[in-house]
């Protein structure tokens, strides 16, 4: 889905026709790994990671550069068995601008405690949607989509609906692999829920509310008060949400990302904004409680 707000204001000579989506950096830490394990193998990974998110065109939309989306992937290996297989943790965020300022809104912000792959020197990760080939790209393939979908719901309602479909292809065809993360029944916060829950109709007002929630920022940047008068709106469409799933996984991976934001935004309300989105945020996201005491100070 192309996003109308900043597409206006691109100049043509910027267009880039054959731009991917996605500007990815990426950082590996392999402290943990000790004894006779060459450290350069994760240089090479490093490379192949930052290659394969970049340069694959994963959708048909085309891409200016300076809308590439910016997003990060942390990943921690804690252990090596064998010659080529790895495994530990990869954190995954992204970001998007808003409207006519400086500012960045975190979009995703999620740990995956499941990484298992194999990489070999000199390895060239390929994929195909529709082919299970190996761990590793199915996990940076489906983390793509899942980038490119999150960022699409904050332009449009529901823009990312295709991609969070291509993402659960991936999921469903990973399966196979026998790794936790794709397996439904080994944990209720994996991969394979994270997609099977985004699509479910009961969590569908997240993404609503993430949608208008970017919306009510770009607004922020002339009107400070009406944007942030728009923001609290948004977070009303949470409220049937927790009601039907308290503590969801959807709702805690919504607030991973918004949490600290929302408190530094509402910190500058008037007495009445923060009464209430202190009522608000506190009954859809009572983890944060203590934490959205600041809105008071």
């Amino acid at each position: 889905m192309k996003r109308i707000l900043l597409i206006l204001f691109l100049s043509a000579a910027h267009f880039n026709l054959s731009a991917q989506e996605l500007n990815c950096q990426v950082s590996i830490n392999s402290d943990q790994i000790q004894g006779s394990v060459n450290k350069q193998i994760f240089e090479q990974l490093k490379s192949a990671i930052m290659e394969f998110m970049n340069n694959t065109k994963w959708t048909s939309e085309i891409y200016a550069p300076n809308e590439k989306i910016e997003c990060s992937l942390f990943l921690t290996i804690s252990q090596s068995s064998g010659s080529d297989s790895y495994s530990g943790k990869i954190q995954v965020q992204s970001r998007r601008p808003v409207f006519k300022s400086s500012y960045h809104t975190q979009a995703i912000n999620y740990e995956d405690e499941y990484l298992q792959f194999k990489f070999q020197q000199f390895t060239q990760l390929q994929f195909n949607l529709n082919v299970f080939n190996d761990n590793l790209t199915s996990i940076l393939a489906y983390y793509a989509y899942v980038i490119i979908a999150a960022d699409n719901d904050t332009f449009s309602s529901l823009g990312g609906t295709p991609y969070w479909q291509k993402a659960q292809v991936v999921a469903q065809n990973a399966q196979s692999s026998g790794d936790a993360g794709w397996d439904p029944s080994k944990s209720q916060k994996n991969r394979y829920w994270l997609i099977e829950n985004t699509l479910q109709p009961v969590f569908k007002g997240i993404r609503e509310c993430m949608y208008q929630y970017s919306h009510a920022l770009d607004i922020m940047n002339q009107d400070v008060e009406g944007g942030r008068a728009e923001l609290l709106k948004s977070l009303d469409l949470l409220k049937p949400v927790y009601t039907a799933r308290p503590a969801s996984f959807p709702m805690q991976l919504f607030f991973n990302a918004k949490r600290d934001e929302l408190i530094n935004i509402f910190k500058g309300g008037l007495p009445e904004e923060k009464n209430k989105a202190m009522e608000v945020l506190t009954m859809v996201d009572p983890a944060g409680t203590t934490k959205y005491t600041k809105i008071l100070e």
